[in-house]
């Protein structure tokens, strides 16, 4: 399937989620890829690559297999994906993720593997197929396949400002052992059989049959998944017809239609009788089946208290060496970031380290007349029909120098209706907030703007955002000394705009609102609005996705403003 986009992508911090936020792709399939690559020995696949037809670089395109990989469990599959573009190795991204973006199976940047950004699961697993990436065919080999390795993948590419992704899907596959079918033993009025199969993924389907293959349905089935995920069922059935002595019972897998089957002939006289000696038959057979049941219960459990006990202390042991390695990791990324902080747009919560936090509040008396101002001066609403006029007011606060930073919540929880719009920033005490007036930078107000859920930064062009996700909460972090002031989405740490220049006169916060419904709320210090609802999530600060760093001259490419 393909994904074409020739716009600038997101940025590349932030982590995507299945949200109305996310940008989404056409998709184009290669038919037949998927199982192709699957069957071909690993020497064949490059000269497989170089038959894949190449596009125009007039559109980026990217794509991968329209059939689902299909690969036994512990074996090999291979990965593929391409692009239409030619590939320049010093600026490419390659990544291969599961259902989230930081989820990396595989990641290649910057000319070589990035290990740091890889799952725990995959390490040691995964290589890259990369004789023919220069022309944009690539493709991962996952090694000793696992039932947690099925379902679906993620291809990205990314090279300069054009970027793309394609879905491609894994089938793991386990035939299993069994089935194998047992007599359990006389029951109303026949004989009760088991059919049992371990070792399956997925689920196969079960099917009793007799000598003639007519099907007999199963009495009952139950299933359970072992801790590796694989699946036993066991099917039951009561034989009651005499005639049909002879049985057979089958587990098929659901996708390769390949099945495996258990025959057994039961003679005549095994099946109950009316006869004084029916009793004595059923509590003799049921003794022997209960001795056997509990010798081998007592052996199963010592040894599942064994493997729990190993399981238990290889966990505790896995678990403090990655808090261990995951603690010294964001030490040394944080002391990479501190030492040039202030020519990188990265990591939020680092950042505030370097501002001073200030408890903004609004000033009434520069408060439109129509504008609702909460008693604790710090939340703002609108009910009014009035889509024309700016509904503005501005904080109490007065600045001249220094570094300070504050937080306010945007229509929490509340739609972006037509004709809706706020906007939020920092304006200069000589600035016009009365009859209608223009934010921009011309006229002092350095303000991030949202119109009917399209965030724009106020220039004198007013330039329209493309962001991942709409921010509904928003750190402004203002710095008087170097003529800086920057807005990020403090709900994922991300970099949403920078002013830079020189602020005449004192500043002041500046909040405005048009619309019915539109809200402004401002976070206090500690994190918390006074008298305003609030969701139960709390802010955190993921690390973006393209930090990993692995030596110091890295400062330059990962913390520097491209």
């Amino acid at each position: 399937m393909k994904r074409t986009s020739s716009r600038t992508p997101p940025s590349l911090q932030e982590e995507p989620q299945q949200s109305i936020y996310r940008t989404r792709f056409h998709i184009t399939l290669l038919p037949g890829l998927g199982t192709m690559v699957h069957s071909l020995p690993r020497a064949l696949f490059p000269i497989l690559l170089l038959q894949v037809p190449m596009w125009g670089s007039d559109s980026f395109e990217v794509s991968g297999p329209s059939e689902p990989i299909v690969a036994m469990l512990g074996t090999e599959a291979v990965l593929p994906c391409y692009v239409t573009a030619a590939v320049d190795m010093k600026n490419v991204e390659l990544r291969w993720f599961r259902s989230q973006y930081l989820e990396a199976v595989y990641v290649y940047q910057d000319g070589m593997e990035q290990a740091a950004e890889q799952l725990v699961d995959y390490k040691g697993r995964v290589e890259l197929l990369k004789d023919y990436i220069s022309e944009g065919r690539v493709a991962v080999r996952i090694h000793s396949l696992r039932v947690s390795d099925n379902g679906i993948y993620w291809c990205f590419f990314k090279q300069n400002d054009n970027f793309g992704e394609a879905t491609l899907e894994l089938k793991v596959i386990s035939l299993g052992s069994g089935p194998r079918i047992i007599m359990v033993g006389p029951e109303d009025e026949g004989i009760r059989l088991s059919c049992t199969g371990k070792g399956w993924f997925p689920q196969p389907e079960v099917q009793w049959k007799d000598e003639n293959g007519e099907k007999i349905p199963s009495l009952s089935e139950q299933e359970t998944q072992d801790d590796d995920g694989l699946f036993q069922m066991d099917a039951f059935l009561i034989l009651r017809d005499r005639t049909k002595g002879k049985v057979s019972c089958s587990m098929k897998n659901s996708f390769l239609l390949q099945e495996q089957t258990d025959t057994i002939s039961i003679p005549e006289p095994f099946f109950p009788r009316a006869s004084p000696w029916r009793a004595a038959f059923a509590v003799t057979f049921l003794m022997l089946v209960v001795c056997l049941s509990a010798v081998v219960f007592f052996a199963w459990r010592e040894k599942q208290e064994k493997k729990k006990l190993k399981e238990v202390k290889d966990a505790k042991q896995k678990e403090v060496t990655e808090k261990e390695a995951i603690k010294k990791e964001l030490e040394r990324r944080k002391n990479l970031y501190l030492l040039d902080w202030k020519k990188a747009n990265l990591y939020a919560d680092w950042r505030k380290e370097k501002f001073t936090a200030v408890d903004v509040s609004l000033d009434p008396k520069t408060a439109h007349p129509k504008l609702k101002i909460s008693e604790n001066e710090r939340h703002a609403s609108l009910e009014e029909e009035d889509y024309e006029t700016k509904f503005s007011v501005l904080g109490r606060n007065c600045f001249t120098t220094g570094k300070h930073y504050w937080e306010v919540e945007v229509n929490k929880e509340t739609e972006m209706k037509s004709g809706t719009r706020w906007a939020l920033g920092i304006c200069s005490e000589i600035v016009e907030t009365k009859g209608w007036f223009t934010e921009n930078t011309d006229k002092d107000f350095w303000v991030l703007a949202c119109k009917e859920g399209t965030v724009m930064a106020l220039t004198s062009k007013s330039e329209s955002l493309s962001l991942r996700h709409y921010p509904e909460r928003i750190g402004i972090f203002l710095d008087l000394e170097n003529g800086d002031v920057s807005f990020y989405n403090m709900m994922d740490g991300s970099h949403i705009y920078s002013y830079s220049g020189s602020f005449r006169g004192n500043i002041h916060p500046y909040f405005s609102l048009q619309g019915v419904g539109t809200s402004m709320s401002i976070c206090s210090t500690s994190g918390q609005n006074e008298n305003v609802p609030r969701s139960s999530s709390q802010t955190s600060v993921t690390l973006p996705r393209n930090c990993d760093i692995d030596i110091p001259q890295e400062t330059n490419t990962l913390l520097y403003k491209k």
